[in-house]
């Protein structure tokens, strides 16, 4: 099978934010992206999910993962007062 030759412009920064990631997983970047093009084929269309997320639905989503950091280090129950009276006492520590 001959190799095809595939060039795209990306900004060099995110070129190398993706090598890094990739290198991580045991791939090179060629790799990964034959991988996206397989997936793609696969999928017949991008292999993951595309949408726009309002303003709304994002906050939402937001307070879901505080919610969910809250209740994994047990404090779900915090009130705003304990909440500030906590920040109140980092921030003294902080200071000293």
């Amino acid at each position: 099978m001959a190799n095809g030759l595939l060039r795209v412009r990306v900004d060099e920064q995110l070129k190398e934010a993706a090598t890094v990631v990739y290198e991580e997983l045991g791939m090179d970047l060629s790799t990964a992206i034959r991988i996206f093009l397989r997936r793609s084929v696969q999928e017949q269309g991008i292999p993951f999910e595309m949408k726009l997320i309002s303003q709304s639905d994002r906050f939402n989503m937001m307070l879901d993962s505080f919610n969910d950091i809250s209740r994994d280090n047990g404090n779900s129950s915090m009130s705003l007062e304990d909440i500030n009276n906590e920040i109140s006492e980092a921030r003294k520590d902080l200071a000293k």
